[in-house]
């Protein structure tokens, strides 16, 4: 799937993500392929990506995902 990153300033990153885990006001969960639409919040913590076998983690303080159609937008206030 693809997985956008980004800030009001930068983008983190961009490319081809299998799992995509998230600090959601609710709790964590995790997005992978074929995942039904979802639109969440998230608040300040851990954000874990596993692509083409590799983790990448970045702390968060809080912002916004949109997935949809195996597109996952995560909209950011600072990395931290």
């Amino acid at each position: 799937m693809q997985l956008d990153i980004l800030t009001p300033e930068k983008k983190i990153f961009s490319g081809k993500a299998q799992s995509v885990s998230l600090p959601g006001v609710q709790g964590r969960f995790q997005v992978l392929e074929n995942h039904a639409p979802i639109i969440s919040a998230l608040q300040k913590g851990e954000l874990k990506v596993i692509s083409d076998s590799q983790e990448s983690k970045w702390n968060i303080s809080g912002g916004l995902v949109e997935v949809l159609k195996n597109k996952v937008t995560v909209l950011v206030e600072a990395v931290v």
